[in-house]
């Protein structure tokens, strides 16, 4: 390839990544009023972070950090000296993370590839279920390793191949909502950025629905589409998939299943 068509490459990737990242971000701001109420999944899944934090932290940063719930526990957990960054790419979240916080948490609206943050300040980057929606793994973890002092700690929530398969088969689509990077990715990732402790924690979760439209706004809550985002979706369309999730109800109700990867990454001290 010419250096010519290299920048060319180049940039049809970044002007792709660029309408995708606008995408994802109208997408969470729409979802901003009613995610807390609709995101109990995600929320649960979260938990699994709470007994990986450090004893202490004094600056920490909470990646994709949506209405600011997680901003909030944090700062009770860590206390007054401790100084929480909440940061994501829609404005309509921060907007709402605002109105419900305390004073004292610093609200940023940037990429998660990108972070305006100085290098080695961060004893703590927090994150739940938020960097499956960016495009640049490597970039992401490269920033993450560059913000994070030197003994610093990053634990992530994100999400692996056969999350919401459920979803895929109702539409009989292939992929359900993104193309989602498996648990060997991240770690070779990770160990890229110049993570050399690096846990990745794979595990199978379902919930349950009464019915297809809970399903949706489960999904769609969190700025999800489906798994056919442009396309019209005739009454035909959804009445095809209410009959094929139907055939895999269960007692408890409709599954919808998420396959968490829990990474814990610490960077080496000095």
């Amino acid at each position: 390839m010419t250096p010519a068509s290299s920048h060319a490459t180049s940039r049809g990737e970044a002007d792709a990544a660029g309408a995708w990242r606008c995408q994802v971000a109208r997408a969470f701001s729409r979802a901003s009023q009613r995610y807390a109420r609709l995101a109990q999944a995600q929320q649960q899944m979260g938990e699994a972070l709470w007994p990986l934090l450090p004893e202490r932290a004094e600056r920490v940063l909470d990646l994709g950090c949506g209405p600011g719930h997680w901003c909030r526990r944090l700062a009770a957990h860590f206390g007054t000296d401790c100084h929480v960054v909440g940061l994501d790419l829609a404005a309509g979240m921060l907007d709402t993370a605002r109105r419900d916080a305390p004073s004292g948490i610093a609200w940023l609206r940037a990429d998660a590839a990108a972070l305006p943050l100085a290098s080695g300040q961060l004893d703590l980057a927090f994150s739940n279920l938020a960097i499956q929606w960016c495009p640049n793994l490597d970039a992401v973890m490269a920033e993450l390793h560059r913000v994070l002092r030197p003994g610093g700690r990053a634990v992530i929530n994100t999400l692996g191949p056969g999350t919401l398969q459920e979803i895929a088969r109702a539409w009989s689509s292939p992929e359900a909502l993104l193309d989602f990077r498996s648990r060997e990715r991240h770690l070779a990732s990770a160990r890229q950025a110049g993570f050399r402790q690096v846990r990745c924690d794979a595990v199978s979760e379902r919930f349950f629905y009464p019915d297809l439209a809970a399903v949706m706004a489960s999904i769609k809550g969190v700025g999800a589409q489906t798994p056919r985002p442009q396309a019209r979706l005739t009454r035909r369309d959804l009445d095809r998939a209410r009959r094929r999730y139907e055939s895999l109800r269960e007692p408890a109700g409709l599954p919808l299943s998420y396959r968490r990867l829990t990474l814990v990454l610490d960077k080496e001290p000095t």
